[in-house]
């Protein structure tokens, strides 16, 4: 399985261009730049997880803290899915890791 971004996975429309941004917005992860390159993504698409504001789950995660964040991401099988293609390679990057780069603040 080649490695896919999120919004492929999940075929929620959300990225830019995307049949679902008129009525639900653009997803962060998608416009996450800081995040590009990481786990071979585009954007935020490989690290969502880390990307506040993502709503992927259908809930409002504004106000959520990371922490929060985090434990509701891993039980989504996307995540499942990238961490177990990441998981011990030398370019790994930890949620933890990754917040830090994007310094946990939403582009837009």
């Amino acid at each position: 399985m080649s490695k896919i971004n999120c919004w492929e996975f999940k075929k929620c429309g959300r990225e830019p261009g995307g049949a679902n941004v008129k009525e639900q917005g653009i997803c962060p992860a998608s416009i996450e730049r800081r995040a590009n390159g990481i786990h071979g993504g585009k954007n935020g698409g490989r690290c969502c997880w880390a990307v506040m504001a993502t709503q992927c789950s259908g809930g409002d995660t504004k106000e959520k803290s990371f922490a929060n964040k985090l434990s509701a991401c891993i039980s989504c099988e996307f995540y499942k899915v990238a961490f177990k293609e990441e998981w011990g390679k030398p370019t790994y990057k930890s949620p933890v890791q990754i917040s830090e780069i994007i310094a946990l603040k939403p582009v837009f």
